[in-house]
């Protein structure tokens, strides 16, 4: 039986409504399905995380991290270093779809190019002067010098950096919608891989002669 024309318009209604709530539940990690659950670490990782500990083993401190509370130390030939409390240091992130890192950069240090495949990223500026920028699909660069105390915010799976444009040390925590976020930086991706990545390949891309990517190769050796 063909449906009358008020039946289809609000079929459609229905369709415009829902819709935009598919798209909402899918850019975050999943709800948890239990209110505590605290990471087994011993355990072997699930697909999608930990397995939890039995609800009676769960102890207050499974909620308690003080692993940004240290700043690293910056010597390196980026001065910059990142103290991580994701769910492999803080058991009690666990199914709960969130995580948070503190970064410390010397004068002049970077956080080279990099991406989080799994999560957003909200930076926090805890001290000094921070510039922060990301690009897009389209090759686009947006970016902002982030004083202390204010924020910027980098969508997930974006290149994104962070450039201590300031006198003096600089920090600042990251925030992410997941609990396990994931790191790609494509300088270690590309030059710093085992087994090497294919000179050819290297040559091609960036338009060079392999002498030229055998020094780009070697400085990053130790990493």
């Amino acid at each position: 039986m063909a449906l009358s024309r008020s039946a289809v318009l609000r079929v459609l209604v229905a369709v415009a409504v829902v819709a935009p709530l598919v798209v909402v539940v899918v850019v975050a990690d999943s709800p948890p399905l239990q209110h505590i659950g605290g990471a087994a670490l011993r355990a072997a990782p699930a697909v999608d995380g930990f397995p939890c500990k039995p609800a009676a083993s769960v102890v207050s401190d499974d909620f308690f991290s003080d692993a940004i509370v240290s700043a690293p130390s910056t010597s390196n030939p980026f001065g910059v270093n990142s103290t991580r409390a994701t769910v492999s240091a803080f058991p009690g992130l666990n199914t709960l779809g969130l995580s948070i890192t503190r970064t410390d950069l010397a004068p002049g240090g970077l956080n080279p190019p990099h991406s989080h495949p799994r999560a957003s990223e909200l930076v926090l500026v805890l001290s000094g002067e921070v510039m922060v920028g990301f690009t897009t699909a389209t090759n686009r660069l947006f970016s902002k010098v982030v004083r202390e105390k204010e924020l910027f915010v980098v969508p997930r799976g974006l290149q994104h950096f962070q450039l201590n444009v300031g006198a003096g040390n600089a920090s600042f925590a990251a925030m992410f919608d997941s609990q396990s976020p994931g790191l790609v930086t494509p300088t270690f991706a590309l030059f710093a891989t085992q087994p090497a990545m294919p000179m050819e390949v290297l040559a091609k891309t960036f338009l060079m002669g392999e002498d030229e990517v055998d020094v780009i190769k070697s400085k990053f050796a130790g990493f």
